[in-house]
């Protein structure tokens, strides 16, 4: 309910949820019975050390599948950490006015990042600076900065572009309260609105768009702008700044005051907000570190122009959604009750454009939904790098104490009292974005966005909650924000491979969550942080469980428990789930089945549960596991084993950009529920040989039981799981066997797979051998 403004004018409140003591209570249930497990794997052990069959490759099985086991437990115990204490905050903006007057309101800086124009549409990353230059916020208090680091001319035209038509774009959604604010997304459901505005009006404003959407593909397809698109002088003098030598990597410092807030104007005579286009130096001798370096450069040059107490950063596709967002989130750093120690309020991160059922599980729900809603709950989210309203202070040092700067003019508490396209305030801005101002200084190590991975995002909030900052997370009805998604099958993994590569490099780092986090967070936030890294872990036990069990199943061996019986009481020991006789003859050891079953199910039920309650449906669960087995065996797989080459230095690290290009037979494709291969890629060979090493087993395993019955019991658990698998997997089936268009399974990767499917086959054959 609304809280009465009269007394009280609350402007956020937090209640636990529902769930709260159910998840406590199954955790203790689960906890006794994975004890129980690892008294199981103890006895097996016990049972081989004392048994003539203690020989080298049963003893590899059974320690390979209770190291897989150890590691599942491990981050079964991290995940719980998000199911101790979620919350649900609830804001009333509405009240903010009884609080602060509108020229009261602190200032706003908007960070958009982008690094390639061919990868990430300029037209794309114009509507998201366009969509944020119209939030119903006070346009002298609003500065939207644009980091290219792509150092590319067709960036800088777009905005240029998009600069113009901003004049009449503003005022039109203020003036018809639109909530689409960026023009791509209004236009495209524009029929919904055209009964409440003007068709003449509508036409107009369509008519400038698609003219300056036109110009800007041609730009792109010619890879330069024209002169004829060059109107005025100081852009001229903007564009003389490529020549010959310029390169994305090797370039000067290239900035743009695009709008000035103290001169230009709308078309109906209000003052627009700050637009400023930065590329900040680069040299091929220098390191760059990366969007985190461009971040910290945007830092520093905005806190010489307008120095914002609050930062937005967003993704260069994830646009505003809700033009009343920031009010929201002030109801977190204003007000009474607002804690001076709150570093930053995060958005959850929401797609359009996710197909029917969400193939490959790209609303990430439990990473941007469901778990920030427990963190929350204990000091906070992890940032996510966008939609994160940021205190520009929390950059600058813990809550009581400032790090010293080397330039007063670039802290926190600098107060700009000079034009911003003063030569002053210009030369400044050149001097801190120059590729080698940050030797001998602090930046990325105690200032700014913190270096050391490839995810600075995840990095620089965990550094932030050790220093005693603490978060909040802001989840309302309408999406604050919305974006893109990957729709190819390789872009997705590539993505995530490069997140989980830059998340162990933190979880192994001196700055571990268990070591270093620990005794500053506690137990459980350490636990929380370790979840995210050591994320591709889960690489091991999904790894071992894809083609051990299989394998066994090929030569007949069981190693699980079967599944139809009670015990016999001569039980004395296990090896590889059977259990060895005081006669020294097998028993069969079904009492161990059904924990394993309770296992399984009970992670499975509650993950479901989880997943239900915040609104998802089953066939985007059953997805969303899907692909948590799919990344198990490739990009999870492959950012451990990148890791482990990068320790040995051997280094193959590198920053890709995952391409937000959508191809129409790609869309379509998509649209449709296909996955989408297409390309060779490592992935999907390991990918694809676990699909038929399950095929394989499970077809060999149903053919032993039917031909020999007695088996059954033995061999039960795993012909399931490979059953099970191969019910995963069948899109992967489907792109090598019975499709032809152009995103199907290449052939070459398909005969690879087919030759390592034969030779784990054959290995296997001499490692079960009696």
């Amino acid at each position: 309910m609304k809280p009465p403004r009269s007394t009280t004018h609350r402007l956020h409140t937090a209640e636990p949820l529902r769930r709260t003591n159910f998840n406590r209570i199954f955790a203790a249930v689960y906890a006794a019975a994975v004890l129980l497990l690892l008294f199981r794997h103890a006895l097996a052990i016990k049972s081989l050390l004392l048994s003539n069959l203690a020989y080298g490759s049963r003893f590899a099985v059974i320690f390979a599948m209770l190291i897989s086991d150890i590691v599942l437990i491990f981050m079964w115990c991290t995940e719980q950490a998000y199911r101790m204490r979620p919350i649900r905050r609830k804001e009333f903006p509405e009240n903010l006015k009884e609080i602060v007057r509108e020229d009261e309101l602190p200032a706003l800086d908007v960070f958009i990042c982008t690094a390639d124009p061919y990868k990430e549409p300029p037209l794309d990353v114009a509507n998201t600076a366009l969509s944020v230059l119209a939030y119903d916020y006070p346009a002298e208090k609003l500065a939207v900065y644009v980091s290219d680091d792509g150092g590319s001319q067709l960036t800088l035209f777009a905005f240029l572009e998009a600069a113009k038509f901003a004049a009449r774009w503003l005022p039109y959604c203020k003036k018809n309260d639109v909530l689409d604010r960026n023009p791509e997304a209004y236009f495209a459901k524009l029929g919904h609105d055209s009964d409440r505005i003007s068709s003449e009006e509508i036409k107009k404003l369509k008519t400038m768009y698609n003219s300056m959407k036109l110009r800007i593909d041609i730009a792109l397809e010619k890879g330069e702008v024209d002169e004829e698109f060059i109107k005025e002088e100081r852009e001229r003098e903007a564009f003389a700044k490529w020549t010959d030598d310029f390169t994305r990597r090797n370039h000067p410092t290239v900035i743009q005051i695009i709008l000035n807030n103290a001169e230009d104007k709308d078309i109906g005579g209000h003052s627009m907000p700050n637009l400023i286009y930065l590329s900040r130096e680069k040299s091929k001798a220098l390191p760059h570190q990366f969007k985190a370096g461009a971040q910290n450069a945007l830092l520093r040059v905005s806190a010489t122009m307008t120095n914002a107490p609050i930062i937005l950063t967003l993704d260069c596709d994830m646009y505003s959604n809700d033009p009343q967002t920031p009010l929201r989130v002030l109801c977190y750093f204003l007000g009474p009750d607002a804690q001076s120690n709150v570093a930053y309020v995060h958005c959850p991160q929401m797609f359009n454009g996710i197909n029917k059922t969400d193939i490959y599980a790209c609303e990430n729900k439990f990473i941007f939904q469901i778990n920030p809603r427990g963190y929350d709950g204990l000091l906070g989210p992890s940032y996510n790098g966008s939609c994160c309203f940021i205190r520009r202070r929390a950059f600058f040092g813990a809550p009581s104490s400032l790090e010293s700067l080397e330039i007063p003019e670039i802290g926190p508490d600098h107060i700009p009292n000079r034009p911003i396209h003063s030569k002053e305030v210009l030369a400044l801005a050149h001097h801190i974005s120059s590729c080698n101002y940050e030797n001998k200084t602090n930046w990325g190590s105690k200032i700014g966005v913190r270096y050391g991975s490839l995810v600075e995002d995840y990095f620089t909030s965990f550094r932030m909650h050790t220093q005693g900052w603490r978060t909040n997370f802001c989840y309302p009805k309408r999406a604050p924000f919305l974006g893109n998604a990957p729709i190819s099958l390789v872009g997705l993994l590539s993505q995530c491979k490069r997140w989980c590569l830059g998340l162990i490099e933190v979880g192994f780092s001196k700055y571990s969550p268990i070591i270093y986090g620990t005794p500053k967070l506690g137990i459980v936030m350490a636990l929380a942080y370790s979840y995210l890294g050591f994320w591709c872990t889960w690489s091991i036990p999904i790894t071992i469980y894809a083609f051990l069990p299989q394998l066994a199943l090929l030569n007949g061996v069981s190693i699980f428990p079967k599944g139809c019986q009670f015990p016999s009481v001569e039980t004395h020991g296990y090896v590889l789930g059977v259990s060895i006789s005081s006669s020294g003859g097998p028993t069969v050891t079904e009492t161990w089945f059904l924990l394993y079953l309770f296992l399984v199910l009970g992670a499975y039920a509650q993950e479901y549960l989880d997943f239900s309650l915040e609104g998802g449906t089953f066939i985007r669960w059953w997805n969303y596991q899907r692909m948590w087995l799919i990344k198990g065996v490739t990009c999870y797989s492959f950012a451990l084993a990148e890791y482990l080459l990068n320790c040995l230095n051997i280094s193959t690290q590198g920053f890709n950009v995952t391409s937000k290009v959508l191809e129409d037979e790609q869309s379509k494709r998509y649209n449709k529920g296909i996955f989408e291969f297409g390309v060779s890629s490592p992935m999907f060979v390991s990918l694809t040989t676990a699909a038929l090493v399950n095929l394989v087993s499970f077809i060999v395993g149903v053919v032993q039981v039917v031909t020999d019955t007695g088996k059954f019991e033995d061999l039960f658990m795993q012909i399931f799981l490979s059953g099970f698998v191969t019910l995963n997997a069948w899109p992967i089936y489907e792109a090598m066997f019975f499709r032809s268009d152009s995103g199907r399974i290449v052939t070459k990767t398909t005969v690879v797979s087919a030759l390592l499917t034969l030779a784990f086959c054959k290995s296997a054959s001499l490692i079960f051998s009696h």
